[in-house]
């Protein structure tokens, strides 16, 4: 623990939810993420994780303190990490707009100035920040990954790169190919250039579209409300629908009528996500 600086502890359903800060060399900045972990998690009983990202302009909290996925984690008896969405700090490039900058990391690896020194969401997500968790609290290797809007973009784009890395991925209101979509198209071109091949590498219809091993398929939950203000401009999950139908890919897209973009309609379904990925988290 000699690296994290903690930064408070809450008891929570038997668990502890749980912040911490410390020096990330993915992003070069102090990174901020929450950790909840069950009461049965212990050195002799390691769990397994779901990684949850979130969307633009929130932070760790959102999730932890509005999803009410604690209950969950304990009856499954799964720990929950929350990063931030992004690097933060005065020496972090930032942009007068909510949906570029600090909140509005977009989980990849910028490759343009000024915005390559600090923004390797990609990298901390899917390597440093597991290795940390795994090396200082009792989990075990077996992960799954979920998010919201922007971040059900990330989990989306984590899973597909990274098969062997995850038993599970779900997404609630995914962006689901910002490629072509403004938040995506803003973001790319700030973060990556204008060179578009490298946008397909973070572009989750575009990865899905391209899956030819079976072995590369996990098990992939998306839920989006019918009443999303954002559905038809900026998240368009038809795309991933009709990619998954090309590649045969187990792909479930349930759409929900009424429901909207907001954390009303994450909570209302948060456990029948934890148990989709319960039923390979917790195999024995």
């Amino acid at each position: 623990m000699e690296t994290l600086q903690l930064l408070s502890s809450n008891r929570s359903f038997g668990g502890w939810h749980r912040r911490y800060q410390h020096e990330s060399e993915a992003t070069g900045s102090t990174m901020t993420f929450a950790v909840y972990m069950p009461p049965q998690a212990n050195d002799n009983n390691r769990v397994p994780v779901l990684y949850w990202l979130s969307g633009l302009t929130c932070t760790d909290e959102n999730f932890m303190q509005k999803a009410g996925a604690q209950r969950m984690a304990v009856e499954l008896g799964i720990a929950i990490v929350a990063p931030d969405t992004s690097p933060r700090g005065e020496q972090v490039a930032n942009d007068e707009g909510y949906d570029l900058g600090q909140g509005a990391g977009f989980y990849v690896n910028a490759t343009q100035a000024p915005w390559d020194r600090h923004y390797c969401m990609y990298d901390y997500v899917t390597s440093e920040l597991p290795a940390l968790i795994e090396a200082n609290f009792p989990v075990n290797s077996r992960r799954s990954i979920s998010g919201h809007s922007m971040g059900g973009h990330g989990a989306l784009v984590c899973a597909l790169r990274n098969p062997e890395r995850y038993l599970s991925v779900s997404a609630f209101s995914p962006i689901s190919q910002p490629s072509q979509v403004p938040w995506g198209q803003k973001a790319f071109t700030a973060y990556l250039g204008d060179h578009q091949a490298s946008w397909k590498e973070y572009d989750a219809a575009h990865l899905l579209a391209n899956v030819t091993n079976d072995s590369s398929m996990i098990p992939a939950l998306v839920s989006q409300g019918l009443a999303d203000e954002f559905l038809q401009e900026q998240l368009q999950p038809e795309a991933l629908q009709d990619a998954a139908k090309a590649t045969g890919y187990p792909l479930t897209l349930e759409r929900h009528e009424g429901y909207d973009h907001s954390y009303y309609f994450i909570a209302s379904f948060i456990e029948q996500h934890m148990e989709f990925h319960s039923r390979v988290l917790c195999q024995s």
